[in-house]
C-alpha cells in the first residue's frame, strides 16, 4: 500500500521557500501481481465453475492460481506543480500503477511514498446509478472531503462545468438514465471542485466534446498552479500535449521511459506506428 511521506508543514514550506522542489510521490522499484484463481489448463471462470460442481475431486486437482506481473520494478518521482501524464499500450500497467498510489491496490516488491492525499478520479467521486445527478453530487462531493458548505457553494459551478444540463434538466434525473460520457464528466467535475495533493485521473478527458476537454485541461493548470501534482492516463496524445510537461511511458508493466512529453510521445508514436 502507499505510505505517507513522513513531513511537517514547516518543512514543506521551507523547502518552497527555497526553490527547493518538494516530492509528492516516490515509488521505489515497485512490482504488483495479479493472482487469478482458475485452472491449469486456462479455461475460463464459468467453465471452472462447473467442472467443481460437476466433478469436485477432478476441479480441486486442476484448479490452480495464475499469476500476472502487471508492474516491474518501477520508479520515479513526482513533485509539486507537475502535470505527468502515463502512456502505453492496452494492458501495460497504467491504471494499475495509479491504483497502488491511490493506495487502493498492494505492491508486491518495493514502496510507494506519498506527501498528502491522493485521490483516484472515478472512485473517491464514486456515484450511485439509482439516485438523480443532483444528489451524487453531494455524496461525491462528501465522499471527497468536502464539507456541506463548501458542496452547496460549489454546486451551481460543478453542473455548468459538466455541461450535462445542457440539453435537459439531466441532473435531476437518475444517474441510471446517463450515457456514459455524462456521468464520467460529473465524475470529473465533482473531483475538479476540490483542491488535491495529488490527482490521479485516468482516462476522463477522452469523454465529452472539445468544449468540455477544454475546461479540464484549464482546470487540471489550475491545480498545477495552486501547488497540486496531477497524474493523467489518456490515450489521446494531443490532451497529454496540452495538459502535461512530463510523460512516463510504461509497455508491459516496465518504465520504457520518463522525460519531457514531446521527447517521450516522439518515441512512443514511432513505436506504435511499427
Amino acid at each position: 500500500m502507499a505510505d505517507t511521506m513522513a513531513h511537517t508543514e514547516t518543512g514543506t514550506q521551507d523547502a518552497a521557500r527555497s526553490g527547493e522542489r518538494v516530492p509528492t510521490v516516490i515509488a521505489d522499484d515497485v512490482d504488483i501481481v495479479y493472482r487469478v484463481n482458475g485452472t491449469k489448463g486456462g479455461r475460463g471462470s464459468a467453465t471452472a465453475a462447473l467442472s467443481r460442481i460437476l466433478r469436485p475431486g477432478a476441479a480441486a486437482k486442476a484448479s490452480g492460481v495464475r499469476t500476472v506481473h502487471a508492474v516491474r520494478k518501477v520508479s520515479f518521482t513526482a513533485y509539486k506543480g507537475e502535470a505527468i501524464g502515463l502512456i502505453g499500450t492496452n494492458g501495460s500497467g497504467k491504471s494499475t500503477l495509479l491504483k497502488a498510489v491511490a493506495g487502493l491496490l498492494p505492491v508486491e516488491n518495493g514502496r510507494i511514498f506519498t506527501n498528502g492525499q491522493p485521490s483516484l478520479l472515478g472512485v473517491n467521486a464514486a456515484l450511485m446509478n439509482d439516485l438523480t445527478g443532483e444528489r451524487n453530487v453531494h455524496l461525491g462531493g462528501l465522499a471527497m472531503g468536502m464539507s456541506r458548505a463548501q458542496i452547496k457553494e460549489r454546486y451551481q459551478q460543478i453542473v455548468d462545468f459538466s455541461g450535462i444540463n445542457e440539453k435537459g434538466d439531466f441532473i435531476t434525473l437518475p444517474m441510471r438514465t446517463y450515457s456514459s460520457g455524462m456521468a464520467a464528466r460529473l465524475r470529473f467535475s465533482i473531483a475538479a471542485a476540490k483542491d488535491h495533493d495529488v490527482l490521479l485521473i485516468d482516462e476522463a478527458l477522452a469523454t465529452g466534446d472539445r468544449s468540455f476537454q477544454r475546461r479540464s485541461e484549464a482546470r487540471i493548470r489550475e491545480l498545477r498552479a495552486e501547488a497540486g501534482t496531477v497524474f493523467l492516463v489518456s490515450h489521446n496524445n494531443k490532451s497529454i500535449r496540452d495538459t502535461c510537461e512530463r510523460v512516463l511511458w510504461l509497455e508491459r508493466g516496465e518504465l520504457r521511459m520518463d522525460g519531457p512529453t514531446e521527447e517521450v510521445l516522439k518515441e512512443y508514436e514511432a513505436f506504435t506506428k511499427k
